[in-house]
């Protein structure tokens, strides 16, 4: 995992057992999952790019009960790849798209946005489960916290994602004050995958759409070269594809943007052949969201 800033820890890390409420597909390359009931008053959301590992039942829900209580460490981590191959999870990384409080209309809601890439074998487990969900499936989740470091400053911003970070900077967003300002580069591979999110009035969104013939974060990273920037005080954030995150914090730096000032987080990588998941699918690291 490529990563500049710190972590923000959550106060309390535990498996939730959690169910699919709604599915729902937003968009060509998009698909919404609703988590919910369970353990999910337990969970605390921390608002901007909180993330959670989650365990999803490929090989059948009785696998989710043998995932150890620190799977999200080195020697949980372990025990779990000693889960019978076939029975284990997959475990992936995701980030929080909207959390909505228990109302006097149901419990509190987890939504989750998973990028689709087919269903086909080369699609990955992540992409076949959330086509394949229905209400009722069950799953399993570790809260990690946040990597957008509030402490950077909060009222000048420079995002920028590919459809994986598009979660992440929806969410940095919503959580800003409502007199920030900046800029949020955001690339997609279809007109139709530009969803709207909320956000202060002052912090401008461009919707850089690719062709498939352009290898995903190539955009945003050429943007970022030339983005007016809010000097000196701007918090950057870079998120997506491995060269689009490492990249574009080079390209910030020799920009100016002073190293404290730049959070980047490398979600995947782009293989020989085209999309690949990123290999850091250990507690060390992030994957694609």
């Amino acid at each position: 995992m490529a990563r500049s800033s710190r972590l923000i820890k959550p106060a309390v890390q535990e498996l939730l057992h959690l169910r699919v409420v709604r599915t729902r597909q937003v968009s060509a390359h998009w698909m919404r999952i609703t988590l919910g009931e369970g353990d999910i008053d337990r969970f605390t959301p921390m608002g901007f790019d909180q993330w959670f590992r989650i365990f999803l039942p490929v090989g059948g829900e009785a696998g989710l009960d043998r995932v150890p209580a620190k799977a999200n460490k080195l020697i949980g981590y372990l025990k779990f790849l000693r889960i019978p191959e076939g029975m284990r999870p997959v475990m992936r990384n995701y980030t929080v798209r909207a959390y909505r409080p228990a109302s006097a209309d149901g419990g509190a809601e987890l939504d989750v946005d998973f990028v689709l890439h087919g269903t086909g074998p080369d699609a990955g487990p992540a992409s076949r489960w959330a086509h394949a969900a229905v209400p009722g499936d069950s799953v399993v989740i570790i809260d990690e916290g946040i990597t957008f470091h509030p402490d950077y400053g909060l009222d000048r911003v420079l995002l920028v994602a590919d459809e994986t970070g598009l979660p992440a900077v929806a969410g940095i967003c919503a959580s800003l004050p409502a007199d920030a300002v900046g800029t949020a580069l955001v690339e997609v591979p279809s007109a139709e995958d530009a969803l709207e999110f909320d956000r202060p009035a002052g912090v401008d969104v461009r919707w850089l759409v690719r062709d498939a013939e352009t290898v995903p974060g190539t955009l945003a990273l050429a943007e970022v070269r030339t983005v007016p920037l809010a000097q000196p005080d701007v918090h950057a954030f870079v998120v997506g594809e491995q060269a689009l995150a490492t990249g574009g914090r080079r390209a910030l730096v020799e920009r100016g943007v002073p190293k404290d000032a730049i959070g980047f987080v490398g979600y995947w990588r782009v293989g020989p052949e085209g999309a690949a998941p990123h290999p850091h699918t250990v507690p060390s690291g992030e994957e694609t969201r």
